[in-house]
């Protein structure tokens, strides 16, 4: 008996070495699969508006990149890429061996302040989102504003309330209709104006700013190449029109 029980564990103990070595084999084999056939040779990125597809990718390769679609993919999941100025997040999807996705979730930017040399961009709350040397084309800049410091992520400390809850809705509606506005600013007679390309517009004092927005595009569209000031301050809702002097 006790030559048999001996036999039997000689029998398990090399059924344990066989199924650890073949499953050791299977390792190896999946290590070798994974680091030998998932090299990336394709990156699409999509969601990107300020940065191009080149740069986007160049943030993606700079920081603890790994040439391997699984693992950029697992990577980026518990370790996400962050702190690229005017990107919320950063997405990465495998879509197949050699070829992942790159989807960007940009900041909602409703202006920008200047301030000390700088371009302090905020949302449509009034919180900062960047401070940066950069000026972003699509993002109007607000001229007639003043406060004391600015902190990131915080809201602008801006003392006129009222003021700068005009502003907050006047960015807001430019948002929304998707108007291209270079810059915004307050008169010395307290009313708005507008700026788009060569075209000063007139808004007065902003208390109808939503409806004077709403043809403002096909407005801007029909003065395409014109210089000089368009007058918004009686706009008739109804006929849709407003004043036009050309600049001399």
């Amino acid at each position: 008996m006790a030559d048999n029980n001996g036999k039997v564990i000689k029998f398990q103990k090399r059924k344990t070495h066989i199924v650890s070595l073949i499953v050791l084999v299977v390792l190896v084999i999946a290590l070798i699969i994974l680091f030998t056939c998932f090299k990336i040779d394709d990156i699409e990125v999509t969601g990107n508006k300020h940065y191009t597809k080149e740069q986007i990718i160049e943030f993606v390769q700079n920081e603890g990149y790994i040439d391997n679609t699984v693992l950029l993919m697992l990577k980026n999941k518990f370790n996400p890429i962050s702190d690229i100025p005017f990107i919320a997040k950063i997405g990465i999807d495998y879509e197949g061996p050699h070829q992942i996705t790159v989807t960007v979730y940009e900041k909602a930017m409703a202006g920008c302040i200047e301030y000390m040399d700088r371009y302090v961009y905020f949302d449509q709350d009034g919180y900062v989102l960047e401070i940066s040397l950069q000026k972003l084309s699509d993002a109007p800049c607000v001229n007639g504003m003043s406060f004391e410091s600015v902190e990131l992520h915080e809201k602008l400390p801006i003392k006129d309330k009222k003021r700068f809850k005009l502003i907050l809705k006047l960015t807001q509606l430019i948002n929304k209709y998707k108007l291209k506005i270079d810059s915004i600013q307050f008169t010395t007679d307290d009313e708005l104006v507008m700026y788009h390309d060569n075209i000063r517009i007139e808004l007065g004092d902003g208390s109808n700013v939503e409806v004077q927005l709403i043809d403002l595009d096909q407005m801007l569209d029909g003065l395409s190449g014109k210089a000089g000031t368009l007058d918004m301050r009686d706009f008739d809702a109804a006929a849709k029109t407003a004043s036009f002097k050309a600049k001399k």
